[in-house]
Order: C-alpha cells, then sequence, then structure tokens
C-alpha cells in the first residue's frame, strides 16, 4: 500500500514502512532501568527485548528525550505516581514512527510509520525505542529538531493547563510565575505574552537574568529570590509595573517562599502550585531527616481563610491527566498557539551520559530544558 510516497506492508500484525529514514523496525532497545526508587545510584543501563507494540501502539524509535524534575523525583522515591518495583523513568521524547500495532478501531490512528513525533509516556522514555500509545504522540512540527521535540510537551502543557485553564490569565492581568527561567516558566512567558498579561518572574540565581530579558522582561520584572526579604523584594516588582497585587501566582517551589506570594494574591486571585522544588534533595539520595523537618515546617493553610481572603488555592500533576487522552489533542494545540517558538535547549547531553544529566538537572542551575541526544 502507497502512503504519501512510503510503501507499507503488513507484516505479523504491524505496519512496517519501506523507504521510511528509519531502518529495520528495532526488537531490541537500550534503557536506563532503575530496579526500585531511592537512589538516583541504582539507575543502570540495559539491553533487553522490546515486545512487538500492542493494540493501539506504536513502535518509536527515539532520538531525543527530555528530562523533568518529576523524573529525578521518581528515582529518589519522592513522587507520588512512582511506579512500585523496578521501572525505566521518563515522561517525554521524540522520535520516529516504525511500526504501528493493531488499532483499537478502524481508523484510529492518525500516524503512519516514517511520521516524525513527540511522545508523551507515563515513564519508559529513558529508551532507544518504545512503544507508546499512538493517542499520546503528537506530530512533530516540519522546522523542530527532535531535540526541540522532545523539550516540548510535558512543559508547554504543564505551562497551558496551569496558567490558562486552571490560572484562568485574562489580558491586563498581573501574574507571578516562579522558575521563570526553566522550561515551564519560559512557556509561561511566552503564553502570558501572547494573552497580553503582564509577568514577574523569579529566578533562583542572578546568572539567569539575561536570558529573560531577551525574552521581552525588564530588570524590574525579575526578582532573584531571597528567602529573608522576599515579600520586600515582591512589593518592589509590583511597584515597578505600578501594580498592586497578583492575580495568578504559578508555583513550582513552595516553601518559605509561599505565604509571601499568596499574601500578594488580589481578590478572586488564583494561586497555582504544580511543583515542590524547595523539596528537592541535594545528594543521589534524600536525606530523610532534613525532608522531615522541611515537612513539618510546610505551608498550611486554614481553608477559612480563604474565604474570608476571596482567593483560591489549586493544585495540580501532569501525570495524572495522561488518563484523559482524549484531551490531548486540543490541549496541544491550545499551547502551540500561545508558545509556538521552538523550545530553549539549556543542557545536551549523549545517552550514556544519562545519569549525569539528571544531576545536572538536579542541581537547580539550567535553563529551558535539558536534554539527553540518541
Amino acid at each position: 500500500m502507497r502512503a504519501g510516497g512510503l510503501t507499507l506492508v503488513r507484516s505479523e500484525g504491524l505496519d512496517v514502512c519501506r523507504g521510511c529514514p528509519s531502518p529495520a523496525v528495532t526488537t531490541t532497545r537500550h534503557a536506563w532501568r532503575i530496579p526500585s526508587a531511592g537512589s538516583l545510584e541504582r539507575l543502570a543501563r540495559v539491553t533487553e527485548d522490546l515486545a512487538p507494540p500492542g493494540v493501539g501502539e506504536a513502535r518509536v524509535r527515539v532520538e531525543a528525550i527530555g528530562l523533568n524534575f518529576a523524573d529525578v523525583f521518581a528515582c529518589l522515591g519522592l513522587y507520588s505516581a512512582t511506579p512500585p518495583g523496578a521501572f525505566v523513568p521518563g515522561l517525554e521524547c521524540a522520535g520516529v514512527v516504525e511500526a504501528l500495532g493493531p488499532p483499537r478501531a478502524s481508523g484510529e490512528s492518525t500516524v503512519a510509520p516514517g511520521d516524525h513525533v513527540m511522545v508523551l509516556t507515563r515513564f519508559g522514555g529513558y529508551a532507544t525505542a518504545l512503544n507508546a500509545d499512538t493517542r499520546y504522540l503528537v506530530p512533530l512540527p516540519e522546522t523542530w529538531t527532535m531535540a526541540q521535540g522532545a523539550a516540548y510537551l510535558v512543559q508547554a502543557l504543564t505551562a497551558w493547563h496551569g496558567l490558562v485553564h486552571l490560572g484562568a490569565l485574562a489580558p491586563g492581568q498581573v501574574a507571578l510565575v516562579h522558575s521563570a527561567a526553566g522550561g515551564v516558566g519560559l512557556h509561561a512567558l511566552a503564553m502570558a505574552r501572547a494573552i497580553g498579561a503582564t509577568v514577574i518572574g523569579t529566578v533562583g540565581h542572578g546568572d539567569k537574568i539575561p536570558l529573560l530579558e531577551a525574552r521581552g522582561l525588564v530588570r524590574s520584572q525579575v526578582v532573584v529570590r531571597d528567602a529573608a526579604r522576599f515579600g520586600a523584594q515582591l512589593d518592589a516588582a509590583l511597584a515597578a509595573m505600578d501594580a498592586s497585587h497578583f492575580d495568578v501566582i504559578f508555583d513550582a517551589i513552595a516553601g518559605s517562599f509561599f505565604r509571601p506570594a499568596l499574601e500578594r494574591l488580589a481578590p478572586e486571585g488564583r494561586h497555582v502550585l504544580y511543583g515542590a522544588a524547595d523539596f528537592m534533595p541535594s545528594g543521589a539520595r534524600p536525606n530523610w531527616r532534613r525532608l522531615a523537618w522541611q515537612f513539618l515546617r510546610r505551608p498550611q493553610l486554614d481553608p477559612m481563610t480563604l474565604i474570608d481572603k476571596n482567593r483560591s488555592v489549586m493544585g495540580f500533576n501532569l501525570i495524572w491527566l495522561f488518563e484523559r487522552a482524549d484531551r490531548l489533542p486540543a490541549a496541544a494545540s491550545a499551547a502551540l498557539a500561545l508558545s509556538a517558538a521552538p523550545p530553549h535547549i539549556g543542557a545536551r547531553f549523549r545517552f550514556d551520559e544519562l545519569p549525569r544529566a539528571l544531576r545536572t538537572l538536579q542541581g537547580g542551575r539550567t535553563t529551558g530544558k535539558v536534554i539527553v541526544e540518541v
């Protein structure tokens, strides 16, 4: 059968592409597997057989992998969605479709062998090939590289869902975006600009300021977080923007920075919490004594005060939305419409350097996305 100049043949229940840029369908792969969560040092490279794609799946030859803070938390055993026992980490990648398993229904699949795709996967992305649910494959924009594709979906969808869908950011409003130089933060800046809102961004280190200035923020819109005077820093940034309150707070940090921001949330304002980077351990294993102390000192709210101040605090974790495949096409289209430029890649590593890439991400000094190229 001919399809777009490519020849597809049926073989053992698979659609195989002849003339595609990919070689023969992959049957073995290299992967970074961890026998159980608890330490980054347990991550080991393995070679293993890969079963044919099942019903509704596609075999994807991976060319680039995107790293996320959730990967680090999962390996350390600090992520609520971490699988029990051994697992391959990784929530996103990009590559070439090699073959298709049997469809769930006639005409269901929108991908074909040879297609270049961005892939969402609920773990399993740290591999040179994988079988992925076709509902979680998004076509790679024609002008993008594989690395840019692997850098996009998780963080852009996080920014769109938190800032737009839940935060309902509107033209003329003021948003506080924590970790503004990170992958999610840069998408949030682009989306806020497209909406017509004003952004005040925070960063942990001053060397990230030039990147934000290149993205359109002036120096007074950037706060280098200092826990001892964070409230005063926010007041100064708001005054520079001729504003008194935030309408939306987009928060991936929590910890000691949570309450000063919440206290500056306008009536009907929305504080959207999607991470807790303040709890990120610095070592290969969690320091349980330190984590226990942080947990005891974590921000706590009296719901009655939210009524009194007419404020909302919302939390979300994108991985739980992976169960709603029906939402992905519209969400991905909406994210691309508001943040259409290729994502910023702050660091690149080879596949055999993946543990080092994770430790680099864990250190919190990177900007944009950390990518592993296969």
